[in-house]
Formats: structure tokens, sequence, C-alpha cells
């Protein structure tokens, strides 16, 4: 073990946790991910025991994740495994004060007792972690089991008085009962592994909270479109909106161009992310504004070069350049980046603004040459970087509901705080489930 190595996530852990307003945080949530005993995490394990007996006493708290399985053939509980890694934990020099059991049926009380007997802490302290019918409504499972209780205690702080979750509870509610539900057909090409889109379906649930309303998904691969005439449309049929989200390369890419057309002919609401505001301005240009070679340079060489790679934009108070042939990872424009929306236009009513900062991660961009082209076919470009070279957003006006933005607005979506693009793009999927 290398202390320079634990000495600098140390420090990374005591360094100033700031909120959105930049005060000082009063609690530290430090997650070490993995399992206990992996080689990897030892430096960490290491890092928090230190921290552990460095810390005034009563100014640390030890929470261990573990597993409780049900055997259902036996109709038992076991608890070896929580043993055993409370076992593994303690030979490294941490004592957890609570346990957090991950379990899909009640854990018994005497199993809480035998647990906390043999893992070395009070049975109160063993918290039962069922699965939840939502991710919204573990807090309150967790306040019911007690959980805020116990980390109180360790930090001294037990006569703290009752939380109030009167938000969380709203939430709830609103997911126990929402008011009505809408379809959204969200066309992508990693949809067999939906954790690609993690960040999306938690964004597109917040829609529906700010609506209550439930969100259905509906996972379509793009590539389906592609291989046979009309199976778009006979897809697609009923939806009460269609999501196009970001992704990377020409596969599948000539379907999420057939959504955006569907979406466009047939009046349904259509939200482009990233890559998806990109295929929106391909089709509007091939099939309204006739430019039939209008594509992608990121799918080779291109007739009419609609989408480009980037080479240069401003990053602060510097310009940043790239070019074709230098290494992927530099030419990304990462990060947030400000925007400047039309006065008056769907984007700006919906943001309550003209002036915008959204979170970027894409190297290929929408040709501004192409501007004029993009108007006369009805797509208008209602936010630009404030240089005026870097389009941002897209949006038809005769449309109920298109939107295309170049930047990922799903990763500043919050529950209590949902985006107000998400919110409005639900808001239009609700009303278009009146029409279907």
């Amino acid at each position: 073990m290398i202390p320079h190595v634990t000495n600098e996530i140390k420090e990374f852990v005591l360094s100033p946790a700031l909120d959105e307003n930049g005060a000082e945080a009063d609690f530290v949530l430090v997650e070490i991910g993995g399992t206990v005993g992996d080689i990897e995490g030892l430096p960490f394990f290491e890092a928090i025991r230190q921290l552990g007996q460095e810390l005034p006493r009563g100014n640390s708290c030890f929470v261990h994740l573990t597993l409780l399985p049900f055997i259902k053939t036996a109709g038992e509980m076991k608890t070896k495994p929580t043993q055993h890694s409370v076992k593994e934990l303690r030979s490294i020099g941490i004592q957890p004060d609570i346990l957090l059991c991950r379990c899909e049926q009640p854990i018994p009380t005497e199993e809480k007792r035998k647990i906390g007997q043999f893992c070395n802490v009070r049975s109160s302290a063993v918290i039962q972690a069922m699965d939840s019918s939502s991710i919204y409504t573990v807090p309150l499972d967790y306040h019911e089991q007690g959980l805020d209780r116990e980390v109180l205690d360790v930090f001294g702080m037990g006569d703290a008085p009752e939380p109030n979750l009167s938000r969380w509870k709203s939430i709830g509610e609103t997911l126990a009962n929402p008011d009505g539900e809408v379809t959204i057909a969200v066309v992508g090409k990693y949809t067999v592994l939906k954790d690609a889109y993690k960040s999306l379906i938690e964004a597109l649930s917040h829609g529906g909270v700010a609506n209550r309303v439930k969100v259905n998904l509906d996972w379509v691969e793009s590539e389906t479109f592609e291989n046979q005439d009309g199976a778009a449309a006979s897809r697609l049929e009923g939806v009460h909106g269609i999501l196009v989200p970001g992704g990377f390369g020409e596969r599948g890419s000539e379907g999420k161009i057939l959504a955006a057309e569907f979406a466009r002919v047939r009046n349904v609401p259509y939200f482009g992310i990233c890559f998806g505001m990109q295929m929106a301005v391909i089709e509007a240009l091939r099939n309204v504004g006739g430019l039939a070679g209008a594509s992608s340079t990121e799918f080779g060489p291109a007739a009419e070069p609609v989408v480009g790679l980037m080479t240069e934009w401003t990053q602060g108070n510097q310009r940043v350049e790239r070019r074709e042939g230098d290494d992927l990872g530099g030419t990304m424009r990462l990060g947030a980046y400000e925007a400047m929306l039309t006065p008056g236009s769907k984007i700006a009513e919906i943001y309550g603004s003209t002036d915008i900062f959204e979170r970027h991660r894409h190297r290929y961009e929408v040709n501004i040459g192409y501007r004029d082209r993009m108007e006369a076919a009805g797509l208008k470009l209602t936010g630009c970087s404030p240089d005026g070279v870097l389009p941002e957003i897209v949006e038809r006006e005769d449309h109920p509901w298109f939107v295309g933005v170049q930047f990922h607005p799903e990763l500043k979506s919050r529950p209590f705080a949902p985006h107000p693009l998400f919110a409005s793009f639900i808001a239009a999927a609700k009303e278009q489930s009146r029409l279907v």
C-alpha cells in the first residue's frame, strides 16, 4: 500500500463539499464501491479506516451494505453472507456502525438479533433494505426502518427533530396514484442495456412527476426500422411521444431518421438529444429541404455534410482547436457550456430565459452553414453558442412539440426540480394521449 495514494484519497474526502449556493455541507456521504476484499478497493478501505481514527470521535459513521439471500425452496433467510462480509471488513480494521441489509423478504426479529450479535452491532442498527416499488420511495422506507435515527445516534445527535419528508411523500403519492399514463418510445441503439440510458430514464420519471402522470417507456431498437418498409409507422403507432437519445456511429442512424420523420409527419411530440437532434436535422433537409445527400461525416464522406466534426469552439475565455485525426478523446466537447436562445421561441418559453448553461458530451455538430436551408425546411435554429458558431437547439414552429438539443439536459434533472425540457415534453405527451 503506497501512503501517497491513501493520503490523496483522504485529502479528497476532506476537501470542502459545497452546495449549489457555495455553502459548505454539514454531512459528506462517501461511497466505496465494489466488494470487500477486492484488490482494487484496498487503498480506499485503508484510507477510510485511517480517517475513522484521525477524525474526532462521533465525526464518522461506517455503514456497510450487505446481502441477505432468501432461499425459496427452504423458506429460509441466510445470514452467513452478511456475517462473512463483516468479518472481511473487520479484518482490515473497519467495524461497521450500521448494517444495511438488502433483502427480498422482511427480516425476522430473531434474525436481526443473530446478525447483530455475530457482527458486533446493535440489533436496531441492522436495517432492513427490502426491494422498493421506486427509488424515490426508498428514503421513506429507510426512515420507517430507523436508518436516520441510527446515523444520528452515531454522531451524538439523538435529540434531532423529526425530518420533513413531505416532498418525498408527495413524489411517492404521485408515483403510486398518477392522474394518467403516457407512453414514450425511446428509439435508440443500446436498448438491450437499459443502464446506458439510466439518467434519461430518471429524467423522464421526473417529467412524469411534474405532470402527475406515469411514464411508460417503449424501448425500440432503431435498426429494426431499417429492414422493412413501414416498420417505423407500424411500431410507433399509438405512442404519445418519441425520444431519440444520444449515441455514436452509423449503426441504427437511418432508423432514428425514420423515427424523426414519423414524429414530424404525424405531429407526435419529438425530443432529440445530441445525436437525436442531428438525425432530426438530416431528416428535415433530406425529406423537406430536397438535399438527398444530407448526412454526417461521422458516417464517412458526405455529399452534403450537414453534421461534421467540430474543429474549434470557445471554452471560457480560450479558443479550443481540434482537427481530424486528433486523439478521439481530445476532440470531445465536454462539460457545461453557455447557449443563447431566440427571444419568443418555444425553447425560451420553456426555460423562461434566453441565457442557459447545459452539459455537453459530443464531437460532431450541426453545420451552421446549412442554417438557411434548415429554416426553409421548417426547422428553426433557436439556440446557439454565444459566438453564433455552434447550433445548440432546433425546433419546429408548425408542430405541437418538436425540439432537438445538442446537449444532455437529463444530467441536470432532479426529482424535486425536473428539467424544464422533460417537464414540457411529458406535458406535450400528456396532451397527445388525449388525442390518440
